[in-house]
């Protein structure tokens, strides 16, 4: 199970780590702490130096009730941090966090290489011949609505069938515009209750029908955080457990704030499977 990136094909047999760059003032883990290029460029070395395969830059938040920023702003954020991290990182794999076709295709040309769209190319009419000019990776990720709107949109007949199905429509629109390389993100957090989300981790290994590589983001977010009543900051511990039994479920991609501890996740259960 191999992506291109850049001519590059990265090899999935071995599950990888996409380490997380927030450069929005307001996201519900680490807004607002990269605001300089010294402190961007430090945190994306340690990421890479302790195993990130690729890094995937956000210039829009998606948490609920987020602020709403324009093409322009997201533009305005984003496309310099790009410009900087493959000047500095020649080598980098940059995935950028949005579903904007517009912002996508700045990025692509700016030297990103995968479209990670939380819509799946439903809020963006332009996103999946966008992915299809350039040839890049898409990750299409599990939500409905918007995020402004998704937490009250958790009603499903059944959970996991109805994900699948959702995907299985939108993997068939993919591959009409020709895209080749698509991972799927079942979404979790996004218009899914915390028993919905437990449940679907319980159901992971479902995904596999898909025949697609699954990235998994669980990553300090409120599933953790709520059931053991703590926060955000305090919810590595919880995060590595839930890992665990993602990567043992068949994800090949965690995307995560800590690469270290996920990166020791993945060398663990990888041990334990040979």
């Amino acid at each position: 199970m191999t992506i291109n990136c850049k001519g590059q094909l990265i090899d999935l047999s071995t599950p990888k780590v996409m380490g997380i760059l927030n450069v929005t003032p307001d996201s519900f883990y680490d807004g607002g702490r990269y605001k300089n290029d010294a402190a961007i460029l430090k945190h994306v070395e340690t990421m890479l130096a302790e195993g990130a395969t690729f890094i995937d830059v956000g210039a829009y938040s998606s948490r609920p009730k987020a602020v709403e920023i324009n093409e322009t702003e997201e533009q305005q954020r984003i496309l310099p941090i790009i410009e900087l991290l493959i000047k500095n990182f020649s080598e980098i794999l940059i995935s950028v966090d949005t579903f904007r076709s517009v912002v996508a295709k700045a990025c692509i040309e700016a030297g990103a290489c995968m479209i990670n769209d939380i819509s799946a190319g439903k809020l963006d009419d332009n996103m999946l011949q966008t992915v299809a000019n350039f040839q890049v990776p898409y990750i299409m990720m599990h939500m409905k609505g918007t995020p402004k709107t998704m937490q009250q949109l958790t009603d499903y007949d059944n959970l996991v069938k109805d994900i699948l199905f959702y995907f299985s429509e939108r993997i068939a629109a993919a591959r009409a515009f020709g895209i080749i390389d698509i991972i799927a993100d079942p979404g979790f957090g996004f218009a899914k209750t915390v028993a919905q989300n437990y449940d679907l981790l319980n159901h992971l290994e479902v995904f596999k029908m898909l025949e697609l590589p699954l990235l998994v983001g669980l990553s300090r977010k409120s599933m953790i955080y709520k059931t053991l009543e703590t926060s955000a900051h305090e919810a590595l511990n919880g995060t590595t457990v839930l890992n665990t039994i993602a990567l043992q479920k068949g994800a090949k991609i965690l995307r995560v704030h800590d690469v270290k501890e996920a990166v020791e996740c993945i060398k663990l259960v990888t041990q334990l499977n040979d």
